[in-house]
């Protein structure tokens, strides 16, 4: 076989299944370009703005499972297509996929779980991307959820790549609405119901303000003296938020509440520590030296 007959076969099979391979990847591209559009036109209503936020999380995350799986599907048949311009049967490359595939799922039992649990994930609805969970061991913001792996972002800004074989219980801190719990320890001395009085009315002003008042759900609810602590009385409370907003809005009310105490003049208690130097048989204790020192 000369060289020009290898050339003219080369070209030939570039202007027959040549062209044909070019025109099945354009179309790949393209029908890839449409599952996106048609995945967020299928979901767009539950995207707008009037739609309440879990509304969304939920079209979101199945936004991201709808692009995936289309995307699988266009890639294997795009690869078939492919292979019979090149010339190979498809059926035994099937067949022959079946058995290794059969093979790998015995091997790959770990892909299996965790395919199968993120399935289950998704169709329970316990994890939406923008939500805050707690899941393994780890916790943050989800990026994206996919029949294989939970990604979040923790505060730090580190990534956690989670299996979803991995995951057995979800701590969903976002589900729904929100809540953030006040532990608030006074002195001893300090009058609990004075104390009641200005945490209602902190949470009165803090709902009256524009930049808070769509944030809280509910009025503030005090449990009251909770427990006798070391150092303080230990009154507890807890306000009800849309999600995600608990943190925001409990640094805010902590804020104030300190200005608050600090004007009332009430206290909030501190370690305290008591020096014991010891006594001799006599009942005498040794002497301190103490020096104090002018910078």
């Amino acid at each position: 076989m000369d060289i020009q007959n290898i050339i003219d076969r080369v070209v030939d099979w570039l202007s027959t299944s040549g062209l044909k391979v070019a025109l099945i990847i354009i179309l790949a591209l393209v029908a890839l370009k449409v599952a996106t559009l048609l995945s967020r036109r299928i979901l767009a209503p539950l995207i707008k703005e009037e739609f309440e936020e879990e509304a969304r999380k939920r079209a979101q995350t199945l936004n991201s499972l709808i692009r995936y799986i289309f995307t699988v599907i266009i890639l294997a048949v795009a690869i078939m297509m492919i292979l019979g311009e090149f010339g190979i049967e498809i059926g035994p490359v099937l067949a022959a996929a079946g058995i290794v595939g059969l093979a790998v799922g015995f091997g790959a039992q770990h892909l299996v779980q965790d395919i199968i649990s993120g399935f289950f994930i998704l169709m329970d609805d316990s994890i939406r991307v923008g939500d805050v969970v707690n899941i393994a061991g780890k916790g943050g913001l989800v990026e994206r959820v996919n029949l294989r792996v939970t990604v979040l972002r923790d505060l730090a800004g580190n990534v956690h790549y989670v299996r979803n074989g991995q995951i057995d219980v979800v701590t969903n801190m976002t589900k729904e609405y929100s809540h953030y719990v006040f532990d608030i320890g006074v002195a001893y001395r300090e009058d609990v119901d004075q104390v009641i009085e200005l945490i209602r009315e902190i949470d009165e002003d803090l709902r009256a303000d524009d930049a808070f008042k769509s944030d809280i759900l509910a009025p503030i609810e005090v449990f009251g003296l909770d427990q006798f602590a070391d150092s303080a009385v230990i009154i507890k409370a807890r306000t009800k938020t849309k999600p995600i907003k608990q943190w925001s809005v409990g640094r805010e009310f902590n804020r104030r509440l300190k200005k608050k105490f600090d004007e009332k003049g009430i206290e909030i208690p501190f370690p305290h520590i008591t020096l014991y130097m010891g006594e001799d048989k006599q009942g005498q204790a040794p002497p301190i030296n103490v020096s104090v020192k002018q910078s």
